[in-house]
């Protein structure tokens, strides 16, 4: 499912290619991003009618027993695939009410925040979704890519480098890693980082994406290409190669200078991917 909006690196969670032209000093958003953070995405693609009526449904057992988290975010999941992210938000922070201590309703409230924009208030409840004593490498993932998304590179990458620290050399907090200093215009570290995410061999296709992203950034396209169209369906690689090559001309029209704010990656979210709610 390609899914584009004005998200910087998401935590959120298509599985699609980047939209390459969208200025990411204006976007609100965290899917991925999508980039880089936490509702778990589908198993398969859906449509937004079929969310629509998932949201419908859950909404009716939501009302008659809004203390159940379970519920609460399954319902919040259901939608923001509908595109209905500040309402999602508002479900989780009405069961958070009930469940203050559930660190996995608190983590999906974190990341319904992020993907709605609240970035600060995102961090405040990540904060209180794990324990220094018990840190949850997948919060740290999602709190670094928060914090990418406000700018606080350096900061990000503490969290990044925390989380690796419990899981070395996992795929999706190298993914974001690299973004991270995609974003910082560190190509050639953004390159090195995603070359070692893409390793394991049983990586996320968003990784490999991302990479072929920084790879086209430095000029190299028919190398960009070529790792774009790796391990996707025809008709979504031509897509993808149609927005590198987009990527390309506002590039050189720029003079060769990337520019933060004309990338726009996909954050990879560990929470996400891993609950499969």
């Amino acid at each position: 499912m390609r899914r584009f909006s004005c998200r910087g690196v998401r935590l959120f969670a298509s599985v699609a290619l980047v939209a390459l032209a969208a200025a990411l000093g204006g976007c609100k958003t965290f899917s991925t991003a999508d980039t880089t953070g936490s509702i778990a995405a589908p198993d398969a693609p859906r449509g937004e009618a079929e969310w629509r009526r998932e949201a419908e449904a859950l909404g009716e057992k939501f009302r008659a027993d809004p203390r159940d988290p379970a519920i609460a975010i399954r319902y919040s999941r259901a939608l923001r695939g509908s595109g209905q992210r500040t309402q999602a938000a508002a479900v989780l922070e009405q069961a958070a009410i009930f469940n203050p201590e559930n660190k996995a309703l608190l983590g999906a409230y974190g990341r319904a925040l992020a993907d709605a924009g609240n970035f600060n208030q995102a961090l405040d409840v990540l904060s209180r979704a794990h324990t220094p004593d018990q840190p949850d490498w997948r919060i740290l993932s999602v709190q670094g890519a928060v914090l990418d998304q406000l700018g606080r590179h350096d900061e990000a990458r503490r969290y990044y480098a925390s989380a690796l620290k419990i899981v070395p050399d996992e795929p999706s907090v190298l993914s974001n890693l690299g973004l991270s200093y995609a974003l910082s215009k560190d190509l050639k570290r953004a390159e090195e980082t995603l070359r070692r995410a893409s390793a394991n061999g049983a990586i996320d296709r968003r990784v490999r994406q991302n990479l072929a992203l920084v790879v086209g950034l430095q000029g190299r396209f028919p190398e960009a290409e070529t790792i774009a169209r790796a391990d996707l369906p025809p008709a979504e690689a031509t897509a993808n190669v149609a927005y590198l090559r987009q990527m390309l001309a506002q590039q050189q029209h720029q003079r060769g200078k990337p520019n933060r704010k004309s990338i726009k990656p996909i954050g990879i979210d560990p929470i996400e991917d891993a609950n499969g709610t």
